[in-house]
């Protein structure tokens, strides 16, 4: 077993079908999935949204009030332009600004934006971590 891994990132969503139709204005093709969820391939791993009773019965306390979490999802690119084109997208298809894509402290270029359902994603351009051919991230060794 490799325990450094994840292989499936799950969101609570409010509306499975508008979240569906957000994802799906960012290019992203959703797999055969059962009806109160969808998942997404997505390099070596699999996104989920869950609609949000559905996802609290799931874990066992269907009575929980499940909420948006301290977290940050985030997609890195290869240029600065394909980050702003990224941006631009999000918020073509619903999303809400919360930092334009601009020159950060770490020497790179990156900008947040919220799904309709909360979830933060930053788009990012990171000179010092190069993407393979198929856009996965690989830490650079020392």
């Amino acid at each position: 077993m490799t325990p450094q891994r994840v292989t499936l990132i799950t969101l609570g969503v409010a509306d499975l079908d508008r979240a569906t139709k957000f994802y799906g204005d960012l290019g992203w093709t959703p797999q055969d999935s059962p009806p109160e969820v969808r998942f997404y391939q997505i390099n070596g791993m699999v996104l989920g949204l869950f609609g949000l009773k559905d996802l609290a019965k799931d874990q066992g306390r269907p009575d929980a009030e499940l909420g948006v979490g301290a977290s940050t999802l985030a997609q890195n690119f290869e240029t600065e332009a394909e980050v702003d084109a990224a941006f631009a997208a999000a918020l073509d298809a619903g999303a809400t600004a919360l930092k334009a894509p601009e020159k950060v402290f770490w020497g790179g270029y990156s900008g947040y934006y919220a799904d309709p359902d909360g979830h933060v994603w930053e788009v990012a351009h990171n000179p010092f971590w190069p993407l393979s051919a198929d856009g996965s991230l690989r830490l650079p060794t020392p």
